[in-house]
């Protein structure tokens, strides 16, 4: 599944990208979500891993539907760090992808107070640099 990737400002710190999770960062800036899955034992994991979670194998990186609920979420109405200001209120969720992985986001594309437990969301990505982007959410609408 190709994700959207749009153009935005970034005024928050940026991710710091090593040798495990480049690929995942610049997979994101391409439009493509990717996770972490072992080949031996059928895991998946994020975040990305040197060695499968489960056991010990090297993971492989694999593209995942980006389909997803939210497991559970947090409205954030104050926060003292300047960067982050401009957007309160918002909400940072942990988001159930059908893969069984969770990984956490802002959701985006609906009034906080709309936000669910159980709520379908899609990924989209906002690119930083051209080969960093941020992974988003936003209520499935299909």
């Amino acid at each position: 599944m190709t994700i959207e990737v749009r153009a935005g400002e970034w005024t928050r710190p940026l991710p710091s990208p090593d040798v495990v999770s480049t690929e995942y960062w610049s997979a994101l800036a391409g439009g493509r979500l990717l996770i972490q899955h072992c080949p031996d034992c059928d895991h998946y994991q994020f975040y990305p891993r040197a060695l499968c979670e489960h056991c010990g194998s090297e993971p492989a990186w694999r593209e995942v539907s980006g389909r997803g609920t939210i497991y559970t979420f947090t409205v954030i109405r104050q926060n003292g760090i300047p960067a982050f200001q401009k957007d309160i209120p918002y909400v940072v969720a942990m988001i159930q992808l059908e893969e069984g992985v969770r990984l956490m986001g802002n959701v985006t594309g609906c009034p906080v107070d709309e936000v669910r437990i159980g709520m379908e969301v899609r990924p989209y990505a906002i690119r930083m640099e051209p080969e960093l982007a941020v992974l988003q959410w936003e209520p499935a609408r299909d």
